[in-house]
């Protein structure tokens, strides 16, 4: 029996790397700060966003597959 998620070794492969980078990347700053380090959150870069600028974004996807798109309040 296999177990794991990957349907291919190349898949496997991509995904260690781009872990290792993750890590090169926080080793670096680290070191070149010297601040230890801190975990930004799980929801960092969904708090981040403006709702705004985000509705707008969508609303233009939306129209560019030619949806047409009335917003409402939410009750």
């Amino acid at each position: 029996m296999k177990w794991g998620g990957y349907r291919s070794a190349t898949a496997k492969k991509k995904a260690i790397i781009v872990v290792a980078h993750a890590l090169a990347v926080i080793i670096w700053h680290i070191l070149a700060t010297g601040k230890p380090y801190h975990e930004l959150g799980a929801d960092y870069f969904t708090t981040r966003l403006d709702p705004g600028r985000e509705t707008r974004r969508l609303i233009a996807k939306l129209e560019a597959l030619g949806h047409q798109v009335t917003l409402q309040p939410a009750a």
